[in-house]
């Protein structure tokens, strides 16, 4: 175990590389300098060559100035996997098969089954995941069985997701299946009840057809586990991002067309950044938390991932009980702060990224919002939530029956929390000072606009089997943008805004606001989606 001493030298230097995200400590965190290996052992990449890597740029260009990947056209039901189902081709009609909306008006109106809907995204499951390991468990027989119960419902025309598919990220209860949260050290019993939004799901007439991989307790923004990998579906070679690393790899990929995810740092907008697709952590009370012990003290959201926004706003909706969620209209004329400097000086913003949030500021001001540029107020922040990551560690750390089979990164990581509950650090008007600034700054602004993360996920590897600094340089130095709105409780999403030209992962936006903004959030999302249209699976 670790001794005090030790504690208060990590609790030094983890305070070191918040401030500083350029640390120096592990200089192959970063993805210009670690080799295309599978592991720490150094072996090369069994993985084939990646259409979107820097080696193939000339065989697709994707100019980040100059263009934006164009929608893609959603493949046919007929023309799945043939390993999806015994489903003959030429029996069904062409459906929209890639959203969430298509699914459910294509079960309602009777053109396919709930159980065929299952069959096909199990057959792309299993096409898939064997490269990319988005999923700890399918629940094949499970998914089977609840898609023909849901053919006995009499509601069934009227649900709003009839028959969809749906990923959820295994640090929720589903019943039957047991909650790892991505550890060895928890209990083996399975869960003998659903979560709150896991019923209101299965409600809205979902099938669950899968958990996805997380890395232990979501402490971390890459996403692997002793088994296993998670890897961004755009280039394999790079993290899915993390915690919720698995839900944004399946959407990213197809194999589902919305996923649950959880955000207590970003863990939701983090992986729809890496793997281009739509990421909206709600604020405070709108959907039931109850993630771990105590929901990070109140930092963490249940929220969604999806392929397009009108879908992220469908699963909203089920997911709060707000059916309005799911009506996007045009927003009013929207003041709009653009902020791409990072939270400390010292941090440094790749170029794409800082494009792709002037992309979003210009769609939105071809749009007829105001935009002025106006930096955030972080002043205390980045303390205030480096204490609480590490505190929040050590309550989740204290519960589990098998401490012993805890990570090496965990152990140090609560190790830190405790001292950090020992030292009486932690006080609330931190946050109410952050919060104070917050809310004079959109006395001016309606929504700001960042980039969602600051560089491309890190390499995709063993991460849980390296040094603790390691993982907390790798996860502060890509994703300072995305904490803030977790201290605060406020409500963030994350949009595609094209491609990074070095590594072929996407790049995106981070679009923010005060409580009870999902919906002026949402709208402004669907107005750029439409005015900046994006591929919605990877190639």
């Amino acid at each position: 175990m670790y001794d005090e001493g030790t504690a208060l030298a990590g609790l030094t230097a983890v305070s070191e590389v918040v401030v500083n995200t350029n640390d120096k400590t592990d200089k192959n965190t970063s993805p210009e300098a670690q080799p295309t290996t599978d592991s720490d052992t150094g072996s090369a990449s069994p993985l084939p060559a990646d259409p979107l890597s820097p080696a193939s740029a000339d065989r697709d260009p994707r100019a980040l100035d100059s263009q934006v990947p164009a929608e893609s056209n959603a493949p046919a039901l007929a023309e799945a996997d043939s390993e999806a189902a015994d489903i003959a081709p030429d029996s069904l009609p062409p459906l929209d098969t890639a959203t969430a909306i298509g699914i459910a008006a294509a079960v309602q109106n009777g053109s396919v089954t709930a159980e065929q809907m299952v069959e096909e995204i199990l057959g792309r499951i299993r096409a898939q995941d064997r490269k990319l390991n988005a999923f700890s468990l399918v629940r094949d027989e499970a998914a089977r069985a609840e898609a023909r119960a849901l053919a006995e419902r009499p509601d069934l025309d009227v649900l709003p997701l009839a028959g969809v598919p749906v990923a959820v990220k295994n640090n929720i209860d589903v019943q039957g299946e047991v909650t790892r949260a991505g550890s060895l050290a928890g209990a083996d019993a399975p869960a003998t009840a659903d979560h709150v939004i896991v019923r209101r799901l299965r409600s809205a007439g979902a099938v669950i057809v899968g958990l996805t991989t997380v890395p232990e307790f979501g402490l971390w923004g890459v996403t692997d586990t002793p088994d296993r990998i998670t890897r961004s579906p755009w280039n394999a070679r790079f993290s899915a991002g993390g915690s919720s690393g698995g839900s944004g790899a399946a959407v990213g990929s197809g194999m589902v067309a919305i996923a649950h995810g959880n955000d207590g740092l970003g863990s939701v907008r983090i992986p729809a950044a890496c793997c281009g697709v739509v990421g909206m952590k709600p604020g405070r009370g709108l959907v039931p938390a109850d993630v771990g012990v105590d929901s990070w003290g109140g930092m963490t959201e249940n929220g969604v991932l999806a392929t397009t926004v009108a879908d992220a706003a469908l699963m909203l909706s089920v997911l709060a009980d707000r059916p309005a969620l799911a009506e996007l209209g045009a927003p009013k004329t929207l003041r709009i702060g653009l902020a791409t400097a990072p939270p400390t000086p010292m941090s440094r913003v790749d170029r794409a990224w800082i494009a792709a949030a002037d992309r979003a500021a210009s769609a939105a001001s071809l749009a007829g919002h105001t935009i002025g540029v106006a930096e955030l107020p972080y002043q205390g922040a980045t303390f205030a939530l480096a204490l609480r990551w590490l505190a929040n560690a050590a309550r989740e750390a204290v519960i589990v029956p098998h401490p012993e089979l805890l990570q090496r990164r965990t152990r140090t990581h609560a190790a830190l929390g405790r001292l950090v509950l020992k030292s009486g650090f932690l006080r609330p008007a931190q946050v109410d000072r952050v919060e104070a600034r917050l809310l004079d700054y959109f006395e001016r602004y309606d929504v700001v606009i960042t980039p969602t993360l600051a560089a491309p996920p890190p390499r995709a590897r063993r991460w849980h089997s390296r040094p603790w600094l390691a993982n907390v340089a790798a996860s502060v130095r890509f994703s300072p943008f995305t904490p803030l709105w977790n201290l605060v409780g406020w409500p963030a999403i994350s949009v595609p805004m094209g491609v990074h030209p070095r590594t072929g992962t996407p790049v995106a936006a981070q679009l923010a606001g005060p409580p009870g903004s999902e919906g002026t959030l949402l709208e402004l999302a669907a107005q750029l989606e439409a005015a900046q249209p994006w591929q919605r699976t990877a190639p």
